[in-house]
């Protein structure tokens, strides 16, 4: 098939002006917005998508190459994350507005964020100077420091808020931190805030309750829904971690085995070469190990703590994500310009491959998976591929974001009654 067949029924330079119809899209109720943004590291930029109406909606000038993003997962928190990693410094973008809200600095290299279950904290890992910052969202500011490892690229909070685990791909091993799960105080004047409104203390620097060395170029890391393990991709071999992370006292499983009261390692799974992503399955039944230099992607038991298979699929994979029904695995071919789909519940690739802009990497579905968006590396595009065709997957249109596009994240935010 052609390109053309998928592509608008305009000229693809329009594309920022006009959009797309939506004839063939979903419904969305009145005064509902969706946008994503994309971080643009070789134009200091992050790039505004309208996903309603399948355009460029602006571009928002941002701190020295960033990076990493994340969205605060409070519905009615309008805000996306951005590390600059040039800048040593996280920008708040306001997504109501959709501008640049606040400036945060945090320290040396940073590069990846994540936001805790509550949204009033953020992690990040400052590669730069070997430590991770604790950022309150309230007041805008770091209230902690922690340090790691050499070079630490990515910081997990668990879903329990209980466990900090960051990868060092300096020195190959992972550390894991106890946190204090957010407690709001009442009292607090901090800027921006009302006196008297719900505020997040300073609190104590994450304590190091272990470390893990033998995990050769750390990088990537995902921690179950139940908070009970997380397990790393070991980049600079063929290996991924398996760590047990240790449960709160007062929770039935730690009352029953005294051990998942400690941090333990459990194996070291043997995958392809070079793993360098991990997708998690939402049921936290397996996980999906990118192998970028041997063309291979491997699921793992999260159970069993076992490697089921590992199979030639694609062309240098370097992302990937599970769909929300857990059934279908979507890769993105660094190496070939495509995306292919894997049935999770057949074991086996499924007939389609889409074609992308260069060099697909960073994967981001829609609200309501309508729609998965690729950030294409070298073209400096975004990909919008609609998921269910007539005739299957296919290429819809492709949007313009800018140099050397390193990630994407998705807000949806309905409209006000």
């Amino acid at each position: 098939m052609s390109l053309r067949r998928f592509l608008c029924a305009i000229p693809l330079l329009l594309l920022p002006v006009a959009g797309c119809n939506r004839n063939r899209f979903p419904d969305v109720p009145p005064g509902y917005r969706e946008f994503a943004y994309v971080s643009n590291g070789a134009s200091n930029t992050v790039s505004v998508l309208d996903l309603v109406y399948l355009r460029q909606d602006r571009t928002l000038q941002v701190g020295s190459q960033p990076s990493g993003m994340a969205v605060n997962p409070v519905p009615t928190r309008n805000e996306v994350y951005v590390v600059n990693t040039g800048a040593g410094t996280v920008s708040v973008i306001d997504t109501d507005a959709n501008r640049v809200a606040a400036t945060i600095p945090v320290h040396k290299l940073p590069y990846f964020i994540a936001v805790d279950a509550s949204g009033h904290r953020a992690y990040v890992a400052n590669s730069g100077s070997n430590s991770v910052s604790v950022i309150d969202l309230d007041s805008r500011r770091e209230i902690a420091v922690a340090g790691t490892g050499e070079q630490p690229g990515l910081a997990r909070i668990s879903p329990d808020m209980r466990s900090l685990v960051v990868t060092n791909r300096g020195s190959g091993s992972v550390s894991i931190f106890g946190v204090e799960p957010y407690q709001p105080q009442k009292g607090l004047a901090l800027p921006g805030l009302t006196p008297g409104a719900a505020t997040s203390d300073r609190g104590s620097a994450p304590r190091l309750r272990a470390a893990y060395s033998g995990c050769p170029g750390a990088t990537d890391a995902v921690i179950l829904p139940d908070s009970s393990k997380a397990f790393i991709a070991c980049s600079g071999g063929h290996q991924v971690m398996a760590i047990s992370l240790a449960a709160a006292p007062d929770t039935w499983a730690a009352k029953q085995n005294s051990t998942l009261l400690t941090d333990h390692m459990l194996a070291m799974l043997d995958v392809g070469a070079t793993p360098i992503h991990l997708a998690l399955k939402p049921d936290g039944g397996q996980i999906f190990c990118s192998n970028f230099a041997s063309n291979s992607i491997s699921a793992i038991d999260t159970q069993t703590n076992e490697v089921s298979r590992t199979d030639t699929i694609a062309n240098r994979p370097v992302n990937s994500i599970v769909s929300g029904d857990n059934s279908t695995l979507w890769i993105s071919n660094f190496g070939a310009d495509s995306i292919n789909l894997w049935s999770i519940d057949d074991g086996q690739l499924m007939p389609y491959s889409v074609h992308t802009g260069r060099a697909p990497d960073a994967l981001a579905f829609s609200a309501d998976e309508h729609l998965l968006l690729a950030a294409d590396a070298h073209s400096g595009d975004v990909s919008v591929i609609r998921t269910v065709d007539k005739n299957g997957p296919a290429l819809f249109t492709i949007l313009p974001s800018g140099g050397s596009p390193n990630a994407i994240v998705v807000k949806a935010m309905p409209g006000k009654p």
